[in-house]
């Protein structure tokens, strides 16, 4: 979004409410205003950023009240960042919010006739609950408002840390992260020391040109650390000085990789991972059973609210032993096998080869012999053929990406028709939305949110649906 302003200001507005995308609601003239940033209770002049039939989207340039429930953020990043919105909301009043997006998302996009809500079930931790974090190198950092408003000359400094929000080429350089462990702030900022010590280039993301890119640091709750260094082209002898001075200085780094990523695109799920040094995994335990986590293997990431995710799963599943269970975006794998115990059979499909040879390995070292993992687009792999091959499903557990599933995921899972599905979801407006698609022949029993990201908009939410009765 540009800085340049709007001629509109609205004076004296009071915030009134909390909207699904997290961003603060305040009406004006019978029109809706959305504002980033706010909380209720704060009384704020709102500069109008861009104006739609229906609403106002603006920016605060001014309090003159600030809320009762607001606090202290406590991260010095705050408002800039853009990571933990949140952070001046009690946390109690978070879940709250989480809670109302779900149920709202649930009535007025899918059209359901919900049971009572299950209390939202908050995480454990509020902070230093992620077990994986991208940083961006770039050789210009973003300068904040504060310092381009103070007047003073401010050098351009190269810059380690996160993008800012909706630019591109735009990145924050990170002084203190409060959503990982340590070693991963360490690891950050004495990168960043070496670098400009050793007259390493940082990236160019307009010009793409520079050595350094990026580096991601994934962590297990036994304090093991792999970390995977992004370069934009071969240096080999600084590669490696690199790598060694971060095993040199950190022994909690038990897995080394890098990536050579020529690609104007900063995505690496189509770059090849190097294994450099240590073990080419993290392993982690769940309830007894062990997961192997390579540098592209999605795992959630908070790994105690995942726990407790796989649980609702299971139990609203309410598997007796008998059941043949599909698991539908298995990814590598941690559902199926976690409630392999629990069933005759479970079936994971998964469009990532990747990640099905991962889910394969899982059930191998856990010794697990009831599970089987195909690959390929589930539209296609969910057929006639296929039911009669592997047997049709009595559960179903769906867990797709925050865009839902396809229209003819949905025709195929109504194909199947299994007993009870269980639809676990990162994004409650999709949710929602695939639920009242399938409403004629499946109804709401329970719904069960889960906060797996404190001081965020982002709610997990799981909902059992049953067969109707005919």
């Amino acid at each position: 979004m540009s800085r340049k302003k709007s001629n509109i200001l609205l004076e004296r507005v009071r915030i009134t409410d909390i909207g699904a995308e997290g961003n603060a609601i305040a009406r004006v003239d019978n029109m809706v205003v959305f504002v980033p940033m706010l909380i209720p209770g704060d009384v704020v002049d709102i500069r109008v950023v861009r104006k739609r039939k229906k609403y106002l989207e603006g920016r605060v340039v001014k309090f003159h009240e600030y809320s009762s429930d607001r606090i202290n953020p406590r991260c010095i990043h705050f408002g800039t960042c853009g990571g933990c919105r949140w952070q001046h909301l009690p946390y109690q009043l978070q879940l709250k919010f989480k809670e109302k997006q779900v149920r709202d998302s649930l009535i007025r996009i899918g059209k359901a006739d919900i049971p009572e809500m299950s209390q939202i079930r908050g995480s454990e931790e509020e902070y230093f609950y992620r077990n994986k974090l991208e940083y961006t190198f770039s050789n210009r950092r973003w300068l904040t408002d504060d310092e381009i408003k103070s007047g003073l000359p401010v050098e351009k400094e190269p810059a380690l840390g996160f993008h800012i929000p909706g630019l591109f080429d735009k990145v924050l350089d990170i002084k203190e992260c409060h959503l990982q462990p340590e070693p991963s702030n360490s690891i950050r900022n004495s990168l960043r020391k070496y670098a400009l010590e050793n007259g390493l280039s940082f990236f160019d993301l307009k010009e793409q040109k520079g050595f350094l890119r990026n580096i991601v640091i994934r962590n297990s709750l036994d304090g093991s650390v792999m970390v995977i260094m992004v370069f934009s082209h071969e240096d080999e002898s600084s590669r490696i000085g690199l790598l060694d001075f971060l095993l040199n200085e950190y022994p909690q780094i038990i897995s080394l990789q890098y990536i050579i990523n020529t690609k104007k695109n900063s995505s690496l799920g189509d770059q090849l991972p190097v294994h450099y040094k240590g073990q080419g995994y993290l392993t982690e335990e769940i309830d007894g059973l062990k997961f192997r986590i390579g540098p592209k293997s999605f795992y959630q990431t908070n790994t105690r609210q995942g726990v407790t995710l796989y649980r609702i799963t299971r139990d609203l599943a309410g598997l007796t032993g008998n059941e043949i269970v599909y698991d539908l975006y298995t990814g590598t794998g941690t559902i199926a096998n976690y409630l392999a115990g629990s069933a005759k059979q479970v079936i994971g499909i998964e469009y990532v080869e990747e990640a099905v040879e991962d889910a394969r390995i899982n059930s191998q070292i856990n010794n697990i012999g009831n599970t089987q993992f195909f690959s390929g687009d589930i539209k296609d792999v969910l057929s006639e053929n296929f039911f009669l091959v592997n047997g049709r499903p009595d559960v179903i557990i769906t867990d797709p990406p925050r865009a839902g599933m396809h229209e003819d995921v949905i025709k195929s899972i109504l194909l199947a028709f299994p007993q009870r599905i269980v639809y676990v979801s990162c994004n409650p407006a999709t949710q929602a939305r695939d639920i009242q698609l399938m409403s004629d022949h499946y109804s709401v029993i329970k719904v069960q949110p889960v906060d797996m990201f404190p001081h965020t908009h982002h709610v997990e939410n799981v909902v059992l649906l049953n067969r109707r009765l005919k």
